[in-house]
């Protein structure tokens, strides 16, 4: 089984658009969202949910009022004000560091879980689909694109599936540590703006900090041939395939008010382009050990 994570160094670049293409043609897969934080491949690929789970981000705390003797030394203690004169728990302001819970002399205190968002096993047209949601102001969302990873896993194993595509989440943080980890290669989708460009040099950099193979496709490369081809010079100069490009074009923004994919809904450039380059990424994940 093979992993293939798709991703960018900001957002905005196509990534969901390319992602959704590619689970279009591709035969046997799981598809992931990985981007919890912001996810919208449910909007193209209109997955009906068969199962859903509660995701424990990080644990609060929690005040046993019955045991508690109103000494206060939890809320001296505290270095997020997340505790009251009353000593109720402010389960926003809790970082779940547990000091309260070490200092309590009567242990009334303990720390418990707290769902913080919740994991989707779901079906939609080109297969099954793994994605999910992170509850407003939580954090830990790359722990959740693990535990996004680990159901498609699951998913894939009880299916037979032979890839995994990962729609994964924009930027170089833990998020998209989290997704390009134990991947096959990483579909790098940049854009030739001078954001992008510096972008596509700090993922780099993480995906070859990680042992990754990166291959690259270069949206919205019409806007700026320039700089088209300051990108192609610098990835070949770096030993990294250019696996295609695509110009600037309509289609995407109209394919998913269609909620259709590149692919189905039309057959032009754009779309024959997206089938090279989906062969040169299949190639490619042939060739990974």
């Amino acid at each position: 089984m093979k992993q293939l994570v798709i991703i960018s160094g900001k957002g905005g670049t196509g990534k969901t658009t390319i992602t959704a293409a590619i689970a279009s043609m591709a035969e046997n897969a799981i598809i992931a969202d990985c981007d919890v934080d912001a996810p919208n491949l449910h909007l193209v690929l209109e997955p009906e949910i068969t199962e859903a789970s509660d995701f424990h981000g990080m644990e609060i705390a929690h005040i046993d009022t019955e045991r508690c003797t109103g000494c206060n030394i939890c809320i001296e203690n505290c270095n997020f004000d997340a505790i009251y004169t009353d000593h109720s728990i402010n389960s926003c302001k809790c970082e779940g560091c547990g000091v309260c819970e070490y200092v309590c002399p009567e242990n009334a205190i303990k720390m418990i879980n707290n769902p913080s968002g919740s994991v989707f096993d779901s079906m939609t047209r080109y297969g099954p689909m793994v994605h999910a949601e992170l509850m407003i102001g939580e954090e830990a969302s790359g722990k959740l694109v693990t535990a996004v990873k680990e159901h498609a896993s699951s998913l894939a194993g009880e299916n037979g599936a032979e890839l995994i595509i990962c729609d994964g989440p924009p930027g170089t943080g833990c998020p998209v540590i989290a997704a390009i980890t134990g991947a096959d290669l990483a579909l790098i989708v940049t854009e030739p703006s001078l954001s992008g460009i510096h972008d596509l040099e700090r993922i780099i950099q993480v995906t070859d900090h990680f042992r990754i193979p990166a291959i690259v496709c270069i949206n919205k490369y019409s806007i700026n041939e320039e700089n088209t081809k300051q990108i192609e010079i610098s990835c070949k100069e770096n030993g990294i395939i250019v696996a295609g490009k695509l110009p600037y074009d309509t289609i995407p923004n109209k394919a998913m008010i269609g909620k259709k994919t590149v692919i189905e809904y039309a057959d032009n450039e754009f779309s024959e382009n997206l089938r090279e380059i989906w062969k040169t990424v299949r190639s490619e994940l042939c060739e990974s050990p």
